[in-house]
């Protein structure tokens, strides 16, 4: 070292970093040992990652949620109140035949020129036990203007128990024997009782799903008893409908 040289101040990186390799500053001159790294904290105050809040993410459920609802309840009544035929209504109803208690069979067709109130129903039904005395008023106060009721019963109960539940219940129509193929045909009678009203023409003009009230069925009997007598139109695939409201 020459008189005018300095040494090194002890601080002084004596290998300075070059651009595109990594520093040495971590190894000591002496004897080249790695000592510790120092590894820089992370600030206090970073901002967290980017991201949706939860509860941007429950409003947007929430919101959609609301629309599908919203469209399905308008899409079914508009398929009820606008355009009946696309949904069942207006169609031929699936004609059956089916035995009766004392053993003789009888199909819808058999009826035709008469309005007809189709009721699905079964001996352990609750619902239907309140319903029955409505449809045996109604009987006998629109026989006279065209009305027939005809109830199926869907259930796996004998004949003698069926007899009992309709002769208990002064039931006044005939009671057929139901079958699960005729359940199938007219939308699988997701509930009991169900009913369907079918006008003059052999058409469907209405249906009930479930226990409504005595003054809904008779408005239901009404809208049926006002068509026209036309020719039975022959329905060989099984109609989609829909269920009032």
């Amino acid at each position: 070292m020459s008189a005018f040289e300095q040494p090194p101040h002890p601080l002084e990186n004596p290998n300075p970093p070059v651009d595109g390799l990594p520093s040495t500053d971590h190894i000591s001159s002496a004897g080249g040992t790695p000592g510790p790294e120092i590894v820089p904290a992370p600030p206090e105050h970073a901002a967290p990652p980017p991201g949706r809040s939860p509860l941007a993410l429950v409003v947007v459920a929430v919101v959609a949620a609301g629309m599908l609802y919203f469209g399905f309840h308008v899409a079914r009544r508009s398929g009820v109140d606008r355009a009946p035929g696309v949904l069942g209504y207006g169609t031929p109803a699936p004609n059956f035949t089916l035995e009766t208690l004392d053993g003789k069979d009888v199909s819808l067709a058999d009826f035709h020129g008469k309005a007809v109130l189709v009721n699905f129903w079964a001996t352990w039904c609750g619902p239907c036990k309140i319903e029955t005395p409505w449809l045996v008023e109604l009987q006998d106060e629109y026989r006279s203007q065209g009305l027939q009721v005809v109830g199926v019963a869907m259930d796996d109960s004998g004949k003698d128990e069926i007899a009992k539940f309709a002769k208990d219940m002064g039931v006044n129509y005939p009671v057929l024997l139901g079958k699960e193929s005729v359940g199938d045909a007219y939308g699988g009678v997701p509930a009991l009782p169900e009913s369907f009203f079918v006008g003059r023409d052999g058409k469907i003009v209405d249906r009930i799903i479930g226990l409504k009230g005595r003054g809904e069925i008779e408005d239901s009997v009404k809208k049926a008893l006002k068509t026209q007598v036309g020719l039975i139109e022959s329905n060989s695939s099984k109609p989609v409908l829909q269920a009032q409201n």
